[in-house]
Order: C-alpha cells, then sequence, then structure tokens
C-alpha cells in the first residue's frame, strides 16, 4: 500500500439485514483520528429484495453525504446460523456494490481483526468495543447503538492497518 494522504475520511459500515452501522472518521495520520458523525440505517420490510434495495439506496446516499477515501466493510460473523450469515453477507455485497459504484475503494477485516485492533482482544464483548470507540475517539458518551460502534470500530482498525504499514 502506498504512503497515505493525510487527512482522510474512512466509513466503517457494520452490514445487517434489518439495521446496517456507519460511522465516519478523519484520519489525520499516526493515532489521530476525529469522529465525523455515526448512525444507523434501519431498513424497513420483511421482502429480503426490498431491504437490499433499500440498504443499497441509503448506503449510496451516505457515501454522496460523506464523500470516503476508503470504505471499511465488516466481514460477516458464522456464529448464529447458515441462513442469518447469508443474509448479513447479502446487506454486505450491496454496502461494497455502491461503494464500486462511486469508484470508492474497500477494505474488510474480520470481527476477531476489528476487536483486537481496538481493544487488545479478539473475542471482546461488544461493550468492551463500545468503551474503547468512546475513549479511542474521546466522546463523552458510548456510541449507541452498538452497530454504530461496531462501524467506529472497523474504521479506527483500518487506521491502525495503515499505521502498520508504513
Amino acid at each position: 500500500m502506498s504512503k497515505a494522504k493525510v487527512p482522510q475520511v474512512f466509513l466503517g459500515i457494520d452490514p445487517g439485514s434489518r439495521v446496517v452501522g456507519w460511522g465516519a472518521l478523519r484520519w489525520h495520520g499516526g493515532c489521530r483520528v476525529s469522529l465525523l458523525d455515526f448512525g444507523c440505517l434501519k431498513v424497513r420490510s420483511d421482502e429480503a429484495a426490498e431491504k437490499l434495495k433499500q440498504i443499497y439506496r441509503r448506503v449510496l446516499e451516505l457515501l454522496t453525504e460523506i464523500r470516503p477515501d476508503a470504505v471499511i466493510v465488516e466481514e460477516v460473523f458464522y456464529g448464529k446460523s447458515f441462513q442469518s450469515a447469508l443474509r448479513i453477507g447479502e446487506a454486505r455485497g450491496v454496502c461494497i456494490l455502491a461503494a464500486a459504484e462511486k469508484g470508492i475503494p474497500t477494505f474488510s477485516y474480520s470481527p476477531a481483526e476489528v476487536k483486537t485492533a481496538v481493544t487488545g482482544n479478539g473475542r471482546a464483548h461488544k461493550s468492551q468495543v463500545q468503551a474503547m470507540v468512546k475513549q479511542l475517539l474521546g466522546l463523552s458518551e458510548v456510541p449507541q447503538p452498538e452497530d454504530a460502534a461496531d462501524a467506529l470500530a472497523c474504521a479506527l482498525c483500518h487506521t491502525h492497518r495503515l499505521n502498520v504499514e508504513r
């Protein structure tokens, strides 16, 4: 990877079939990051194709609004059920497609990589991730909901990876 131009904006995405967490950071180089914004996209449909269409359109809107230099999408964790992992994988795919349509590079990290980068423990609980995101970004409260905290953790993981590769 070539030397990064600084500052850069990274959009982390925690894909889900009903809720997609997102978090935008500005990376100033090294360990310096600042929070731009975060939130969740809530899908309002029970029909699979309509859910994916809503996620795709709303991610495109986010990309237009935030104008990130890179999108970081968490990989699917296969822990609950195969069907759940499949649905999340579909949501992940439309997030990557939206970034590709905008010509924005995407990066992916496993949940364990993200947790390790943020907490030092690849098996950390979601509350630990939220607490460390709060601390690393100097927030007064933990980011809510946890999907948004996970998305911010993805973006933080990417900044750590860039620091290691420099």
